[in-house]
């Protein structure tokens, strides 16, 4: 039996032995309070809580109790009886302070749990929030594009039903490349048609600037084309 079991064994013991002897002896001043409050502690869990505490108030009642029945002296009992009610009443403060002690920190704990589920909460929803608005992002650029390349083919297919007389230059490019566009001649070997139509501007076919706005013959004859090729190919 551990030692704080035996204690309240034996003040259990102590107390069956007053009740037992009230009659034939007279009982101090402080002996039933200070009695009560043991009883009470215990039922308060003292003993597991403040053992030491406890063991040092069940002492001084115990000694109150052999000084009454032993010795008889009830004046010098009544001082035991009260040190031990004076212990007790230091003890149950005590007790009381570890009792909000630990509601506090029950609360604590409490909101601290709700706090965090809280926050958890409010992540979740604005990472949820985010990914419809990256999603909702990714929907409209989808459309966007899908717009774009409609304008684009709209375009492409106009520009190819209406052939060019006129082409600006972009950034880049060379007179094979432009007679090789689909609205010019689809063919990179006219390019000296263009060349020879464009010679006010054009001092070297190998050297176009962005912006040029250069006349794209329409009408040639076919040994026109065919000498374009022949010196296309000699270049």
């Amino acid at each position: 039996m551990s030692r704080p079991a035996s204690r309240r064994a034996a003040s259990i013991t102590v107390l069956v032995f007053c009740f037992l002897t009230a009659c034939s002896t007279p009982a101090p001043t402080w002996r039933a309070k200070s009695a009560a409050l043991v009883d009470e502690l215990v039922r308060q869990e003292a003993p597991a809580l403040f053992p030491q505490e406890y063991l040092s108030l069940l002492e001084t009642f115990e000694h109150g109790e052999a000084v009454l029945h032993v010795k008889g002296d009830e004046q010098e009992a009544d001082i035991f009886y009260l040190l031990a009610l004076q212990k007790g009443s230091l003890l149950k403060d005590e007790l009381l302070r570890n009792r909000q002690l630990k509601m506090q920190e029950e609360r604590e704990r409490l909101a601290a749990e709700a706090a965090r589920v809280e926050e958890e909460r409010l992540m979740r929803e604005a990472a949820e929030a985010e990914a419809r608005l990256r999603e909702q992002e990714l929907r409209n650029a989808a459309q966007e594009a899908l717009a774009v390349a409609k304008i684009e083919a709209t375009k492409e297919k106009e520009s190819t039903q209406q052939q060019a007389v006129k082409y600006t230059v972009r950034r880049g490019e060379t007179l094979p490349q432009i007679a090789a566009r689909t609205e010019i001649y689809n063919d990179y070997s006219l390019w000296p048609l263009i060349y020879r139509a464009n010679r006010d501007q054009i001092r070297d076919p190998k050297q176009l600037w962005p912006g040029q706005v250069l006349k794209i013959p329409r009408h040639f004859s076919r040994d026109e084309a065919l000498e374009a090729k022949r010196y296309s190919g000699k270049r």
